[in-house]
This record gives C-alpha cells, sequence and structure tokens, in this order.
C-alpha cells in the first residue's frame, strides 16, 4: 500500500505524526521535493514478534517507523545474539542503504504491533536519476548526520565497563522511556544479554 501521510489511520495512540519528508535524511529539500518522496513511500503492519528483515538478506528498503518499536540484532559467528538497539515510532531503520551496503547487517523485529513507511531503493534511485537536485540534497544531510553520530560514539569508547553501561543506558531511556510518578522508566524490559 502506497503510503501517503494522512491518507491512512494508525490505531496506535502513540503513533508518530512525522513522515518521511520530515525525516533528517530530507533535510534540506524543497517542499516539492519532499511531495515527491512521499509519493513513493510504502506501507507495512507488523505483528509483535514479526520479522522486518533479516540479517544477510539483501538489502532494499529504508524504513520510518510510523507506531510501535523495532528490536534490531546481530548474530555473531558463534551463533550468540546482540542486541544492538531499539527504535521506537519517529526513528529510520536501513538508512545505511546509502552507504552502498547490499545487504542488512542485522536483523529486525517488531517489539509490539508496528507500522511501518518503507522506501524502496531502486525507486529512490530511479527518483534521483530523473532529479539529481534530490540526490544532492540527500548528501548535504547525510554529511551533518555523521557528525552527530560522534556522540554515541562517545559513549562506547569509555574507558570503564561501568560508564559505558551507564551511557547505553542513558541513550535508551532518553529515545524511549516514558515519564512516570516514579521518574522515567521504559516500557519494556531489558535483559542481561540485550544490556552486555
Amino acid at each position: 500500500m502506497k503510503c501517503i501521510c494522512g491518507q491512512h489511520q494508525l490505531s496506535a495512540s502513540l503513533a508518530t505524526e512525522i513522515c518521511f519528508q520530515d525525516l533528517w535524511l530530507f533535510d534540506h529539500f524543497t517542499e516539492e521535493q519532499a511531495l515527491e518522496v512521499r509519493k513513493i513511500g510504502i506501507k507495512r503492519d507488523y505483528e509483535k514478534g514479526a520479522l522486518v528483515f533479516s540479517q544477510g538478506a539483501p538489502a532494499k528498503e529504508m524504513f520510518l517507523i510510523k507506531a510501535g518499536r523495532i528490536k534490531l540484532g546481530k548474530v555473531q559467528e558463534d551463533a550468540s545474539e546482540v542486541t544492538l538497539d531499539f527504535r521506537k515510532a519517529g526513528d529510520v531503520i536501513g538508512e545505511h542503504l546509502f552507504a552502498g551496503e547490499v545487504l542488512y547487517p542485522f536483523s529486525a523485529h517488531a517489539l509490539e504491533s508496528t507500522t511501518t513507511c518503507g522506501l524502496d531503493l531502486q525507486t529512490f534511485a530511479s527518483l534521483v536519476t530523473a532529479r539529481p537536485d534530490i540526490g544532492l540534497n540527500v548528501i548535504k544531510s547525510m554529511s551533518v548526520k555523521i557528525a552527530a553520530m560522534t556522540h554515541r560514539l562517545e559513549s562506547v569508547a569509555a574507558n570503564s565497563l561501568e560508564d559505558r553501561l551507564y551511557g547505553v543506558l542513558e541513550n535508551i531511556v532518553r529515545e524511549h522511556g516514558r515519564d512516570t510518578e516514579e521518574g522515567r522508566t521504559l516500557p519494556f524490559k531489558l535483559t542481561h544479554e540485550e544490556l552486555a
């Protein structure tokens, strides 16, 4: 189903109003360029536990999470799975496609009922071929994003395990936490393995 924001309703109360045209990737777009991107979006619904894409599968689509949450995980050579991140409504997964990766480097599973709006790489490439101005604006936005990733890497580079764990928890709570009477809490549980 084509994903034109405002033309479909999401039942989830926590659905984001963010549309593809609002993503950092399109920050430098004119209104007319944003409309062209919005026209090629694809809406998908996933039940809790459903596979969004698997590690090693051909990377063909980038996703904006409209409602729900997605867990990103990677299977190591020893067959153990490492949790890489949790993404919520308004977040994007698969943006590495623009770096030229042909396979998904990790798997994505829905933690709850989830709706995404996807952008097919081949369709987007055709749009950029027809509209080089769109490709140039994506390059501008990606340069800004690379600079912003430096902050996340600082927590990984911390010397002590305690500092690294604190940094990881701080990022997860900042992005996914909800304010309650007891303070800021996560709406899902984390296992020791996921934190490791």
